[in-house]
């Protein structure tokens, strides 16, 4: 298959399946909003809470579109969850954003999540890439210094994961049931890293840059298990890492964001470092939790038991890292990997009967009965990995080899 039919694919599968799903069954005209939740045969929950995480990640995913493609619907998207965040969102008395909100805008749980200050980071910075708001990136930065003075440790390096409303410690709060709590966690790290990229792109000052480079350092010296070439996912406050789970589809993300972080901050011999820290991680990827039978990215692995499932996003990601572990390469089997993985998301991923993807699938191949849309489930892994895809193919791989 050459570029042009791949970018076709892609384009296709962006604008006429995933984001036109969001457009005519996520946005609720009627009261000018986005439905938190909605069930596996396509039924919106008005009442449901929404998320900072699916608002943010809406965001993001349509600034993103409207600069590749310029289209009014697209705008429209992304002004109204700006609008969203930027009224209901933020908490006034205290900074930063609320984690959730209820079906009337009122807040719900006001917790600061650092995770969710980050995606508000990111998609803001996106915002503003694509329309120029000022405001946007004001407040980009603005939440970036909250991070900076009320999450971080000057003494670890590291960003605790979860505050109260008014940035006190208050034990037993966490990100989601699957945390371990009172920790650091790499999760909330990935996605700080991945805001302060972004942000980065439209804000070249030191007061961020060199946050950015401790955090890719955090990455290769703490996350990353130099025995395994996994990331440790949860970690006390002085980085000993606790509990053991693999997964493998933060993995493969983190391989090719950390490289997005490098290449950004532009230091030739972090670059390095990452690119082969990347191919380790993506071997180990292959080796442990690809599915070679199907072609599928398996969840997880926790305790030395294999979760087989196969959830949308790793499918997503799994594209993005191998087709990237091939362009830093040259090696050929990375990029068969990467369109097996397209394949295996065109033959079960996709839902071909009601739009946008499937949650993912059991062991099986069965889908699993897990809501179409909700808190965690946007457009942004799968409209980014179509968008990321679209802009690598175009870009030349200097030298090539087989295996």
């Amino acid at each position: 298959m050459d570029n042009q039919q791949l970018i076709h694919e892609f384009e296709k599968e962006l604008n006429d399946n995933i984001l036109r799903y969001w457009i005519k069954n996520v946005y609720d005209r009627e009261n000018k909003t986005f439905y938190g939740r909605i069930d596996l045969h396509g039924k919106p929950d008005p009442q449901h809470n929404k998320s900072a995480v699916l608002i943010t990640r809406i965001l993001w995913t349509f600034s993103a579109a409207y600069r590749m493609y310029p289209r009014s619907e697209y705008k429209h998207m992304a002004d109204e969850a700006y609008r969203i965040i930027a009224a209901f969102f933020l908490d006034r008395e205290n900074g930063g954003i609320f984690w959730d909100i209820k079906g009337d805008h009122s807040p719900a749980d006001t917790k600061k999540q650092f995770y969710a200050l980050a995606f508000c980071v990111y998609a803001c910075s996106e915002y503003y890439l694509a329309f120029g708001i000022e405001e946007a990136k004001e407040l980009a930065i603005s939440l970036f210094r909250i991070i900076e003075t009320k999450s971080f440790d000057p003494v670890h390096k590291g960003y605790i994961d979860v505050l109260s409303k008014d940035y006190r410690i208050i034990s037993g709060l966490r990100l989601s049931e699957k945390e371990i709590a009172d920790t650091l966690t790499m999760n909330t790290h990935l996605h700080i890293l991945e805001a302060y990229t972004n942000l980065y792109r439209i804000w070249n000052d030191r007061e961020l840059r060199d946050p950015l480079k401790n955090l890719l350092h955090l990455f290769l010296d703490k996350i990353i298990n130099p025995q395994t070439w996994h990331f440790n996912l949860f970690f006390e406050m002085n980085w000993k890492s606790v509990g053991e789970v693999d997964s493998y589809g933060h993995d493969i993300e983190g391989s090719w964001l950390m490289g997005e972080a490098a290449e950004v901050l532009g230091d030739v011999a972090i670059i390095e470092e990452v690119n082969k820290v990347a191919l380790r991680m993506v071997d180990g990827t292959i080796q442990e939790g690809f599915s070679e039978s199907s072609g599928g990215l398996l969840y997880e692995k926790e305790n030395g038991h294999l979760h087989e499932e196969f959830h949308w996003w790793p499918q997503a990601e799994s594209v993005i890292g191998f087709f990237n572990a091939w362009q830093i390469s040259g090696n050929r089997k990375y990029l068969s990997y990467a369109l097996r993985s397209w394949e295996f998301i065109k033959k079960y991923i996709i839902d071909k009967k009601h739009g946008e993807w499937l949650w993912g699938l059991d062991k099986n191949l069965n889908p699993l009965p897990i809501e179409k849309v909700n808190g965690w489930k946007g457009p942004y892994h799968n409209g980014r990995m179509c968008m990321k895809m679209i802009c690598m193919l175009v870009t030349p791989v200097i030298s090539e080899r087989s295996e």
